[in-house]
């Protein structure tokens, strides 16, 4: 038997940042409407920085999104760095790595616990889970708040970072007075963050008790993700583009315009992109696809257990991709410190430009891999920039499984409740940043 009608109207789908709509119309078994909307007004980043000096693009740039800061921060440092032929040190680059860890973590467990679980437990937000999960809901707001104070050690604070600038950091890690007293913040954030070891396995626990709530739903597609030769991709590398074959593709970033390839529909205020096929996926499942050999080996061995295997196709296991990853970041950044201690920490000041050109940088935020483009004038003043947003390339692909998930839950006979729930739980796997997303304007003059 399969489900002949159903008539889905999600004005604003909630648990996601920014607004959404779901539409769907079926009759008599035929699909007549099928469609993932974003009815948001676009914002003009790009414009903001044009004639404002370098200086001043990353912190601009950085309010683009409130819970991927440190992204867009690092990603415009990034940009503007290759345009002005600054090389970081050694002791910058791990520190912008433990920051970009920090975000990622801090992130993923408010979208695991906090918007994720209310749809496998059947509540409709985390609040009822307090009297019935007290030591969960516990759990996961103290992982949540190591995750701001790993982040805040190194950047300042962790929404709008106020201590990264352009080739360099403007102070210490913890506002250190000396390199030594920075030393020992550090020590005492890989002491708390080996402390978190057994929060996080009783995350996994969870995960497991809950896991026959996911959807089995597969539809192969290709995965974009930053791709690094020595580690999992997250801070630096080339654009990895994988096939559903296996095939792997490595693009320098430089090119990045070759992979996005943006263009517009009519449903939606935000761009959609497309690479090789009709849509590609970015965020923790195409970096897992991408990178899942270059994982911990605790991570892998949770991965394993959660039934994450590469290749996985499930657009659902995203979310398990993220805690996978969570866990990840908890041990690289222990290691991250051990290399810091190890060279000892200085009291370095910034590179300064040795040119001024064009440049482009990327870096991946918990919802996918994120690029910045920028070029400056001879005074160092921003002449162009370019900001393409991990959700922004995932568009195409919500909408691609759309087109097949319906189909699948009408086979499967659901309910119209049942089917609203599942394309709802799809779009929040995805974890979009949605009005991040919004670039396109359609304006009709009339006369």
């Amino acid at each position: 038997m399969t489900t002949t009608n159903a008539n889905i109207n999600v004005h604003h789908i909630t648990r996601v940042e920014g607004h959404g709509n779901i539409v769907v119309n079926v009759k008599e078994g035929t699909v007549e409407k099928c469609e993932w909307q974003v009815p948001e007004a676009p914002r003009f980043f790009e414009a903001m920085v044009r004639g404002r000096h370098y200086s001043e693009v990353a912190r601009i740039t950085s309010r683009i999104c409130g819970i991927c800061s440190v992204g867009h921060t690092l990603a415009s440092l990034k940009a503007s760095e290759a345009a002005l032929g600054i090389t970081v040190s050694k002791q910058t680059d791990l520190l912008r790595r433990i920051l970009k860890h920090a975000e990622n973590f801090d992130s993923h467990v408010l979208h695991v616990y906090f918007l994720v679980a209310p749809d496998l437990l059947g509540v409709p937000s985390v609040f009822p889970l307090v009297p019935t999960h007290g030591d969960v809901v516990k759990r996961a707001l103290r992982m949540k708040r190591l995750g701001h104070e790993w982040g805040s050690l190194i950047a300042g604070r962790t929404t709008h970072p106020t201590r990264t600038v352009v080739g360099g950091f403007a102070s210490l890690p913890g506002g250190a007075r000396t390199p030594r007293e920075a030393e020992a913040k550090l020590v005492e954030l890989k002491e708390k963050l080996l402390g978190c070891v057994p929060d996080a396995v009783e995350t996994y626990k969870t995960l497991l008790s809950l896991a026959g709530g996911i959807p089995d739903f597969t539809r192969e597609t290709e995965y974009v993700g930053l791709v690094d030769d020595e580690e999992y991709g997250l801070y630096d590398g080339k654009i990895g583009c994988i096939m559903p074959d296996g095939s792997q593709e490595l693009i320098d970033v430089a090119d990045y315009r070759s992979v996005t390839n943006e263009f517009v529909v009519d449903q939606s205020t935000a761009k959609f992109a497309k690479h090789n096929l009709p849509s590609y996926m970015a965020g923790a499942l195409a970096r897992f696809n991408n990178n899942h050999e270059r994982l911990h080996p605790e991570a892998k061995k949770l991965a394993v257990g959660l039934g994450l295997t590469a290749p996985c196709f499930n657009p659902f296991m995203n979310s398990i991709a993220q805690f996978v990853e969570c866990v990840h970041s908890v041990y690289t950044t222990v290691g991250y410190i051990d290399q810091l201690l190890e060279i000892g920490i200085k009291d370095e000041k910034p590179v300064e430009p040795t040119k001024f050109s064009k440049g482009s940088g990327a870096t991946e935020v918990p919802r996918g891999i994120l690029f910045h483009e920028y070029a400056y004038d001879e005074d160092g003043m921003c002449t162009m920039g370019n900001c393409i947003i991990p959700t922004n390339q995932n568009h195409a692909n919500i909408q691609g499984d759309f087109d097949d998930l319906v189909p699948w839950l009408m086979a499967a006979n659901k309910t119209e409740a049942e089917m609203e729930l599942a394309l709802e739980m799809l779009v929040r796997a995805y974890d979009p940043c949605i009005s991040c997303s919004t670039h396109y304007l359609d304006v009709t003059f009339k006369k």
